[in-house]
């Protein structure tokens, strides 16, 4: 007797239960406090101090956007993170236990200028969050530096720089 294809073995022992999906991330509306001092913390290794203040401010007054994990990793041109970074696993435990994770702190690339966009704080969130699900929708907060006022600033050797 030919068996039913309902009959195949869906579980790891043969049985015919579920496999347990996948957990889904969980996340906050707003960023934690400590979430602008640690992003104005890595933008002051990238950008001078008055616009590192500028893109902290602008981050805090920002409409939240939903954006896929693999386009963040995309746009950032940042490496994914192993599954077993000690930071995406602290990640990845909070989201099993149901724990709201923080969204992500982003400054927008320039496409004319091949500039990725800055992932200021939560690229391990994003990690996590793309290990999980890559098409998950990860709530952000973006700040334009563009929007900046321009300004000259002439280095010792002649050349000058547009910001």
């Amino acid at each position: 007797m030919a068996k039913k294809s309902s009959d195949k073995p869906k579980g790891p022992a043969g049985d015919k239960t579920k496999a347990p999906a996948s957990p889904r991330e969980h996340w906050k509306d707003e960023p934690e406090a400590h979430d602008f001092p640690a992003a104005a913390d890595f933008l002051s290794l990238v950008a001078q101090a008055d616009d590192v203040k500028r893109l902290v401010s602008a981050l805090k007054t920002a409409p939240i956007q939903r954006r896929k994990a693999k386009d963040l990793l995309r746009a950032s041109a940042l490496a994914l993170l192993p599954a077993d970074n000690a930071h995406v696993v602290a990640d990845l435990a909070k989201v099993r236990q149901g724990e709201a994770l923080s969204p992500v702190l982003l400054v927008r690339g320039d496409l004319r200028r091949s500039a990725p966009m800055v992932i200021a704080d939560g690229y391990h969130r994003v990690c996590a969050s793309y290990h999980l699900d890559e098409n998950a929708d990860i709530p952000c907060f973006v700040a334009d530096l563009g929007s900046a006022p321009s300004r000259r600033a002439s280095s010792s050797r002649g050349t000058s720089t547009v910001q």
